[in-house]
């Protein structure tokens, strides 16, 4: 495995909580080791591209958490198409889809939304949205998430309450 010593340090050091997160996000502990794998490798390869003269990542463990998050929920939608694909192969299934599918008008709703909540998210200080996207996202506790930032639970509870109530603020204030 290539990599600086200080980098792979750190990747061991808290591999066994990527993993638990991705495999929260997943659902599959296999695919989880495999997320956790080339999350490395492309933080790796991010930190080797900068080169000697680079900046540097001032919060490289929130940068690895962030790769293995965008991995996962990438791995998670297309996992979702696959198994999508396999029931449409069904003609009764075909005909459920069907009627399940929502409005053009739906789904350009939902896309909208989705674009406030993201927009509203990228606007939190970077501890809260961790905080938020460990709850919401990686399904972990209010306990896992202190530890992993190193803050109390009742802090870890106001961090998840603030970003919560932030996205709510900005979805609702058109």
């Amino acid at each position: 495995m290539a990599g600086n010593p200080d980098r792979l340090d750190l990747f061991l050091a808290h591999r066994g909580a990527l993993l638990n997160y991705a495999s929260r996000i997943v659902g599959d502990r296999a695919h989880a080791e495999d997320v956790v794998q080339e999350a490395f490798l492309r933080f790796d390869a991010a930190v080797v591209e900068q080169g000697p003269g680079g900046q540097g990542l001032s919060e490289p463990l929130a940068y690895l958490y962030r790769i293995v998050r965008n991995l996962s929920l990438d791995l998670r939608r297309k996992l979702g198409r696959e198994r999508n694909r396999q029931v449409a192969d069904s003609e009764e299934s075909m005909a459920q889809i069907g009627e399940d599918r929502p409005s053009p008008e739906a789904a350009v709703g939902a896309r909208h939304e989705l674009a406030l909540v993201v927009a509203a998210m990228a606007e939190l200080p970077e501890r809260t949205r961790i905080a938020l996207e460990m709850h919401r996202f990686g399904g972990c506790s209010l306990r896992e998430i202190s530890a992993h930032l190193g803050i109390s639970v009742g802090l870890a509870h106001s961090l998840v309450t603030d970003g919560l109530e932030h996205c709510r603020q900005r979805l609702y204030r058109r």
